[in-house]
This record gives C-alpha cells, sequence and structure tokens, in this order.
C-alpha cells in the first residue's frame, strides 16, 4: 500500500488513475452515489439540443426552470432557487446562519456543512444522530437563536426520518435547513418538508439534481423556501451560477416521469440483493439504507481495502475518513447494476479470504 493524498469526496476518478495507471474508463466507481440508470435521454436530448444556445447568456431568474421545479412540488416558481449544486447553495445557508449564535450539524456530518460555515466563522456544534426525532435541548439551551442543520435521508448512513417527526423542530429553532439531496430516491411525498414551506418562514429545503439523474459534471440543484429568503440569496451571489446546459438538463429531468418512475422500482430490490451480498461476507456489517448507497463496517482496514480493491480489480469504494466519528471501520458503496454489484461483492470477498489466508 501506498501514502497518497486522500480527496475529500467521492467520484474523484483523477486521483484513482493516478495510484494505479489505468485509463479513466476503466474504473468502476462505487465511491459516488450517481444513478446507474441515467443520465435520461430525455436530457441527453435537451443537451443536444442546447449547444447552440451557449453563445448567449441564460436568463439569470431562470423562470423555466423554476417553473418546472415548482410544479413538481406543487409550488410557485417564487419558491424556488436553481444553484450551482447543492454546495453553492451550502454557501449562502451559512451565510444566512452567521448572525446566529450557532449551527447544529448532525454527526457524522456531510464535510461540505463545515467548510461553508468555518468560509464565514459561524460558531458550530453537533448532535449525535440517534439524538435526532428527540429533545436536543441537550447541545443548545437556546435553540431560537439557533439553526438546526438535517441530513434526510442521512450522508452517509442512509437512515431517514418521517415529516412529522422532524416538524417540532421548526417551532424550536430560528432556522431549520433540511439537505434533502438524495430524497428523489424515494417515490414522493415520501418524507420531505417541501409540503411545510408555506407553514414556517424559518424552513429551507435543499435538492439535488446531480445524484438522481446522473449529472454531478453539469452541477444543479435547488433550495426551497420564502421567495423573499431566496431573492436575498440572489442578491448576494454571482448573476448566473447554473450555465445553460444545466439549466437545460434541469428542465428535461423535472419532465422525465418516466425516468423516476423507473428508478423507484428499479433501487428497492437492487439495494437489497447487495446488501445480502455483502452482509454474507464475514467481517463486514451492512447498515440499512433508504438511499442508493450503503454504509458498510469492516473488521478490515478500509483505506487498506480501498487500496486492495482498486490496485487488483479498479474498483473505487468510498472511505469515511472525512466523517471522523466513523474513521478506517466504516467505506460507503453505491447501488449500481446487478452486474456490477455483484463484481464488487465478488472483490471484497476474495480479499478478505486472501487475508484470512495470511493470518
Amino acid at each position: 500500500m501506498v501514502n497518497y493524498p486522500r480527496p475529500i469526496h467521492g467520484g474523484n476518478i483523477d486521483w484513482a488513475v493516478s495510484l494505479i495507471n489505468c485509463p479513466a474508463g476503466g474504473i468502476l466507481d462505487f465511491s459516488a452515489s450517481i444513478n446507474p440508470l441515467g443520465p435520461p435521454e430525455s436530457v441527453l436530448t435537451a443537451l443536444t439540443g442546447a449547444i447552440g444556445d451557449i453563445k448567449h447568456y441564460p436568463n439569470p431568474d431562470y423562470p423555466a426552470v423554476r417553473e418546472a421545479i415548482a410544479q413538481y412540488h406543487q409550488l410557485e416558481k417564487g419558491w424556488i432557487l436553481p444553484g450551482n449544486g447543492v454546495a453553492e447553495l451550502l454557501t449562502w445557508v451559512a451565510w444566512e446562519c452567521h448572525q446566529l449564535e450557532g449551527v447544529l450539524l448532525p454527526s457524522p456530518a456531510f464535510a461540505d456543512y463545515l467548510r461553508c460555515l468555518q468560509a464565514f466563522q459561524v460558531n458550530y456544534s453537533f448532535y449525535p444522530l440517534d439524538h435526532l426525532g428527540g429533545d436536543l435541548s441537550h447541545f443548545t439551551a437556546n435553540p431560537e437563536k439557533w439553526a438546526l442543520w438535517i441530513n434526510n435521508p442521512h450522508n452517509p448512513t442512509g437512515r431517514l426520518w418521517q415529516r412529522e417527526t422532524l416538524r417540532q423542530y421548526l417551532e424550536e429553532f430560528a432556522l431549520v435547513v433540511v439537505d434533502e439531496a438524495f430524497m428523489d430516491f424515494l417515490p414522493p411525498p415520501a418524507e420531505s418538508l417541501s409540503e411545510l414551506v408555506h407553514c414556517y418562514d424559518n424552513l429551507v429545503i435543499l435538492r439535488s439534481l446531480t445524484k438522481f439523474y446522473s449529472l454531478p459534471g453539469l452541477r444543479i440543484g435547488y433550495a426551497i423556501s420564502r421567495p423573499e429568503r431566496l431573492t436575498r440569496w440572489q442578491k448576494w451571489r454571482d448573476p448566473w451560477p447554473v450555465n445553460t446546459l444545466a439549466a437545460a438538463a434541469a428542465l428535461a429531468a423535472m419532465r422525465d416521469e418516466e425516468f423516476r418512475l423507473k428508478t423507484w422500482q428499479w433501487l428497492p430490490p437492487t439495494r437489497s440483493r447487495l446488501q445480502a451480498s455483502l452482509a454474507a461476507i464475514d467481517g463486514l456489517t451492512v447498515y440499512p439504507s433508504h438511499a442508493n448507497f450503503l454504509l458498510v463496517k469492516s473488521v478490515f482496514s478500509t483505506t487498506r481495502l480501498q487500496w486492495e480493491l482498486l490496485q487488483k480489480y479498479q474498483i473505487l469504494i468510498r472511505d469515511c475518513l472525512s466523517f471522523p466519528e466513523l474513521g478506517d471501520s466504516y467505506f460507503r458503496v453505491a447501488v449500481k447494476t446487478e452486474k456490477e454489484n455483484q463484481l464488487l461483492a465478488q472483490a471484497i470477498a476474495g480479499i478478505f479470504a486472501s487475508v484470512e489466508g495470511k493470518t
């Protein structure tokens, strides 16, 4: 095994290629939780048709995209703000929080939460994931001066909380931010808080189009919140954060009901089979998930496992070192096609058998 700088996020194919010197197309990537059924044909067609439009600036208000997303959520378009992925929108959430006393984050927490809060020197603290849904007064004495950030379904565990379980916090905290980047993988209404935005002016919901529709390279997501808040964010940010091609892709994706139905039918049985095949490997504990990924605990060092999988099988998994609470005992894998999932399970089983043979 070699020492190498580790990326914070999954999906860094260039990094994997640099380690084993193989073509990028030779890497089987389980580290990024991207829908293997996409991108949808409707999106690819829309991208081809939009090529000629790149010679023009996009409309900075993105009215067509906002209208399509709003219709999906049964809202008015003023309640929607497209962004350059959820990562960009997190920046404005953090700035929104900078005048509060602090932010309560789930533990473990997505690394980008810390990035944007630290950029604005926002005070933050953590609450253990098992406490979500219960009393959080142990972690801040004055929630009316704090923001609460929630990740639902949670990354990296895949846990899902019911809407009514989370609703209580809207009565307690100054601001409640719900990252629903993986909520699209559950048929609506699932447990999204989007239907509550009209009732609470302290609610912000973040959604991603890149994971469900397989568009991470285009960077497209959106926020749902009160129009006054979203108008304020527009004044803070660059005028054209969403490029013409990303806007065209988002518009087509939101209209593609057939692709959504296909994914909702595909994911649950495929995820169950992958979970069973990994759980059958002695030394692995696989946690149940409502998202398109699985969190796995290993008796074997996961950084060592990651290296062995890359070197021997050109398979990339997501280590959990960026989640300090998890460390080298956990890894995360995306749910991919049946054939690819079988290759992953067989490769891990082979590595574990090899290790056992040496002990």
